[in-house]
């Protein structure tokens, strides 16, 4: 029986070897086996892999053994498409590095001051890790020199070229020394990527990671056919009844993000967005909130996501269906990481995503299973299962009981039973929900009618893919942050609920634009005649806000509003997909 590779079978360094078995590792991963001999004699190197595969480490266990801590100089340039994933990556190098003394990095990337940057460059660093935009940016500057850098390294590399980078890229790589190291890292190799390789390495060593392991067999995948218009219903019965602590949705677009971040914040689920139109500050926020476990939910964008490192994802689901092979492989990547278990599920409307699902299960070489919608039944069998443990739980707790035991005397001798106590504390503490899920009626499963022809309400016009995204269908659900309530008109809104005779508006301005409901009430007021008094409910959430006005208003409200600005930003208004 052939003996398993350890990292420790790699040659590397005995700093990084205790740095890695701190982080948990001790077998290292297919393409980290097959990459990191390479590097380490210096080669040039093209590895195919996805994420989830380790190739961070497969690049920067061998960046760290082999730059030189005396020389305060950029001596490793690491590429990526996006700050997040640039964060994650410097993220990883840190912590590789922890034992390795004089060695620093630093991650430099758009959305962020710039002077900061250029004083961690002054300091003296031997990594940067940065998007190519802001290399760039450095280069003109001239406060990054690349004059002493032996290797660089372009992670996903299909993603810059899909992003427009390729110029950038060719630039950064025409103004390094010749004789420096090159290695790439694409989870495709598409003629582009090939033909930067044949331009700017030197025999260069292909590694790749066979499809089979890229789809790891730890992670069940399953799809349901629903309605658009249930699917938020469906995900919020899916996470009470497989109990999700932890999950990320996938959406096409940056608008459906918000509208399912919203949908789920209003049945009760801790839930963020993160998507293109985000700040950077405003991504570490969310992120943290994820990784801290203080978000339940994190629906994105496919571009939004290549930042996500969260090893106990539970659930991916696949809100929309990609339009990419590969970034089906991608997204299902997020979970049954570091060898634990994972489930992809996907939602599926009508016939062309059905052939979709032809198509992913013929890329992929594994079945992807149907599954039956859970009824209302099994949500009222799992509340009471939940409630029973709860009950032993607190019999089994530790803790002075007399005043509980005082007042059910006190009901006793008042005449009640035992059996009606209990009664009533269920009821209390269940707070109705059982009858609630009892008397759910829906269809979940996609039928004839209704929806027409079962198309995502989000496919109409107006909506933007995040840059990069390759979808473009979706439906709604979402917020970004808090939501602040209007009361004007018919004052708040019940969830979902309107005055009839109402249009609800979607307008992209919110919180963060430091807009108030009178700022929208006077705007709308003051521009196109509609008295303030006839506006209805207003919704305003971080980066969006809803507003109800008269249906018959509607069209003229749009028309005008389009043309203005509200505190001297330009407004973008349509009517909600609601």
């Amino acid at each position: 029986m052939e003996k398993e590779l350890l990292f420790s079978d790699l040659g590397i360094s005995e700093e990084i070897l205790k740095a890695v078995e701190e982080m948990g590792y001790t077998q290292p991963s297919t393409i980290q086996q097959q990459s990191i001999p390479f590097l380490l004699e210096g080669k040039d190197v093209i590895g195919q892999a996805q994420t989830g595969t380790g190739k961070t480490a497969s690049f920067g266990i061998p960046i760290i053994d082999q730059v030189d801590p005396s020389l305060n100089k950029p001596q490793a340039l690491i590429l990526c498409p996006t700050r997040e994933l640039a964060v994650q990556v410097e993220g990883e190098i840190v912590k590789l590095s922890k034992y390795k003394r004089g060695i620093s990095s630093t991650c430099i990337y758009g959305g962020e001051a710039i002077d900061r940057q250029i004083r961690s460059l002054k300091k003296g660093v031997q990594i940067v890790v940065g998007t190519p935009g802001r290399i760039m940016d450095h280069m003109q500057r001239r406060t990054l020199n690349l004059d002493h850098v032996s290797i660089i390294v372009l992670d996903e590399a299909d993603e810059m070229l899909d992003m427009g980078f390729r110029d950038d890229i060719e630039t950064i790589l025409s103004s390094m020394p010749e004789d420096r190291q090159t290695v790439f890292f694409s989870a495709t190799m598409p003629k582009p990527i090939m033909d930067l390789t044949k331009k700017f390495q030197t025999n260069p060593e292909i590694v790749r990671v066979l499809r089979k392991e890229l789809t790891v067999e730890n992670i069940s995948q399953e799809y349901y056919e629903v309605k658009p218009s249930m699917k938020i219903e469906l995900m919020h019965r899916l996470i009470n009844l497989h109990q999700i602590n932890l999950a990320v949705v996938f959406c096409n677009t940056k608008r459906s993000t918000d509208e399912v971040t919203e949908s789920l914040i209003s049945r009760g689920i801790q839930a963020e967005a993160l998507h293109g139109d985000l700040s950077q500050a405003q991504r570490t926020k969310v992120m943290n909130k994820f990784r801290k476990g203080h978000c339940k939910v994190l629906v994105a964008t496919d571009v939004a996501a290549r930042g996500i490192d969260v090893d106990n994802v539970e659930v991916v689901f696949n809100y929309d269906l990609p339009l990419d092979e590969e970034n089906y492989v991608h997204r299902i990547g997020r979970t049954g990481r570091a060898g634990k278990s994972g489930k992809a599920i996907s939602f599926i409307t009508g016939r062309k995503d059905m052939f979709r699902v032809k198509d992913l299960e013929k890329f992929i070489k594994t079945s992807i299973t149907k599954m039956a919608p859970p009824s209302a039944s099994d949500l009222v069998e799992l509340k009471k299962e939940q409630f029973t443990k709860d009950i032993y739980r607190q019999l089994s707790a530790e803790g002075d009981t007399q005043i509980y035991e005082e007042t059910i005397g006190q009901l006793l001798t008042e005449g009640l039973t035992l059996e009606q106590i209990t009664l009533a504390l269920m009821k209390m503490q269940l707070g109705n929900s059982l009858e609630a899920i009892s008397e759910q009626s829906f269809e979940l499963e996609l039928g004839r009618g209704g929806d027409r022809g079962g198309r995502d309400s989000g496919a109409r016009r107006g909506e933007r893919n995040d840059r990069g995204d390759r979808g473009g269908r979706f439906e709604r659900g979402g917020r970004d942050g808090g939501r602040e309530r209007g009361k004007f008109g018919s004052s708040s809104r019940e969830k979902g609920k309107r005055e009839p005779n109402m249009a609800r508006l979607f307008l992209n301005l919110g919180k963060k634009d430091r807009i108030r409901p009178n700022d929208i009430v006077g705007a709308i007021a003051g521009e196109t005649g509609v008295p303030g008094r006839s506006i209805g409910g207003i919704d305003i959430f971080d980066n969006f806000s809803f507003v109800d006005v008269p249906s018959k208003d509607a069209a003229h409200v749009i028309d005008v509003m389009n043309t203005n600005t509200i505190k001297g930003k330009a407004v973008n208004i349509e009517l909600s997909k609601g």
